[in-house]
């Protein structure tokens, strides 16, 4: 039978005045498929990508199961891997439960245990927690297991990148064994794999995308760059355009997301208009740069992959990558924050010759090749700095080792004091196209030839011809 409506599924009418004050009309494919499972006591596994809706898709039954509030101890769990996608679900749980009294909480690290401790004494239905805050509580004895009988596994790939299984396996082995079990992914690796083996029982496989796909409302687009100045450039043009209303901008370091904010809010964007989040921000700073962007507030997000999986905007206008991630799915999760709730957007990714190596790994992983455009005429294109060119040849040297161990690497270190003046640059680009002589250039093809000339100018002789 074909759902076309939440009222198919024989929710309770909390639940479906909630949904129908939220705006949802017609359930998305992960729903139809996974919440009659649910509500029939199945286990699943669920493959889908971000945006889906695959949060609702596990909550209306799970909330449809507890459904009022009961005792103290609680009764549900839903394991994410990050703070920012705790506090979305828990978030969602306020939303889709406003009107059945469930009492919910969110548990996560970087703030101090005493009001989660003091929350949990008060009674709960339901968690939503990171495995080591979790871990943390219950170790204090602050929670009581043998309630629960329902546990969900949010970004399961996520938190196997994130070397979170030792705590998983050590919340399976405190909690009850007989329990339904949930687990949602956007990508099936082996290790997702084994725990899924691991952790349910006869599950129902729903995938209703491939597995890594990526959103089909998101454009996708690749820009050659040279080297990190022209990253900035090129970011200072594209920042500056109308379009560009509501951004983010994954960095892959700490370092380089705070030196992208500090010249943006110097240069291009206002300063109450630009936010930046990553690791070493405290919590509440976190949350406050979250809910202005998600508020409107602020144009540009500037974030590590932190931020990943926990950022709900519906209107999120472009993805930037100024650098690629190192986990090849988690392009999937960044370029995922567009495009979202049928709206259209953009994912653009800046690319230097070391990142080409990536690319190539991500492009496998999302079966597709990633359209290229030329750089903007208005761009300037920068010279690459001796050290940074440097750099870039020994990471792609150890690129080709990683895939030849044999390979004993074409790029041999010269000091750039013992080099005549201007030769530094132009032997590190001679090693890197393969020419016998000295080249100047500043960007590359993915055919390895030279795209740019120094100084960006072509010369002409006496009669128009080159020289």
């Amino acid at each position: 039978m074909e759902i076309t409506s939440f009222e198919q599924f024989e929710l309770n009418r909390q639940l479906l005045n909630a949904v129908a004050e939220l705006g949802y009309t017609e359930p998305t494919p992960i729903q139809q498929q996974t919440i009659p499972l649910s509500l029939g006591n199945h286990d699943v596994l669920g493959i889908a990508q971000t945006g889906t809706g695959k949060t609702a898709a596990y909550l209306l039954p799970l909330l449809m199961k507890i459904k009022y509030p009961q005792g103290e101890a609680p009764r549900a769990l839903i394991l994410a891997p990050t703070r920012e996608l705790v506090m979305q679900i828990n978030e969602a749980v306020s939303e889709l439960g406003k009107y059945t009294g469930l009492r919910h909480l969110a548990l996560y690290g970087g703030l101090g245990p005493k009001t989660q401790i003091e929350t949990l004494q008060k009674g709960v239905d339901l968690l939503v927690a990171t495995p080591g805050r979790f871990m943390d509580l219950y170790r204090l004895g602050e929670i009581v297991t043998k309630n629960i009988r329902t546990l969900v596994l949010d970004e399961a790939d996520k938190m196997m990148d994130m070397g979170f299984m030792p705590q998983i396996r050590s919340i399976l082995e405190i909690i009850p064994t007989k329990r339904q079990n949930l687990l949602f992914s956007a990508t099936f690796g082996g290790r997702v794999e084994r725990l899924s083996a691991e952790f349910l029982e006869s599950p129902v496989k729903v995938e209703v995308t491939p597995q890594a796909s990526t959103a089909e409302m998101v454009s996708q687009v690749i820009y050659e760059v040279p080297n990190f100045r022209t990253k900035i450039n090129l970011l200072d043009y594209l920042i500056s355009k109308d379009a560009f209303q509501r951004v983010i901008i994954f960095a892959r370091t700490k370092t380089t997301a705070e030196n992208i904010y500090k010249f943006l809010a110097r240069k291009v964007v206002e300063t109450d208009k630009i936010r930046v989040i990553h690791a070493n921000k405290g919590q509440n700073t976190r949350i406050n740069a979250m809910d202005a962007f998600k508020e409107g507030n602020v144009q540009v997000l500037v974030a590590t992959d932190v931020a990943a999986r926990g950022i709900d905007v519906a209107e999120v206008s472009h993805v930037i990558n100024f650098d690629l991630p190192l986990i090849y799915e988690d392009y999937v999760h960044r370029i995922g924050r567009t495009g979202r709730a049928n709206h259209a957007g953009a994912a653009i990714t800046f690319l230097t010759m070391a990142e080409e190596y990536h690319v190539q790994k991500i492009e496998r992983i999302i079966r597709m090749t990633i359209p290229r455009e030329p750089l903007p005429a208005n761009v300037e294109v920068a010279e690459t700095p001796f050290d940074e060119q440097q750099a870039m040849l020994r990471e792609v040297d150890e690129q080709r080792r990683k895939e030849n161990p044999e390979f004993q690497g074409a790029f041999h270190e010269k000091k750039a004091k013992n080099l005549p003046p201007g030769k530094a640059r132009s032997i590190a680009k001679a090693k890197e196209t393969g020419a016998k002589k000295p080249v100047s250039s500043t960007t590359w093809s993915r055919s390895g030839g030279v795209s740019h000339k120094a100084g960006g100018a072509k010369r002409s002789g006496p009669r128009g011809g080159r020289r």
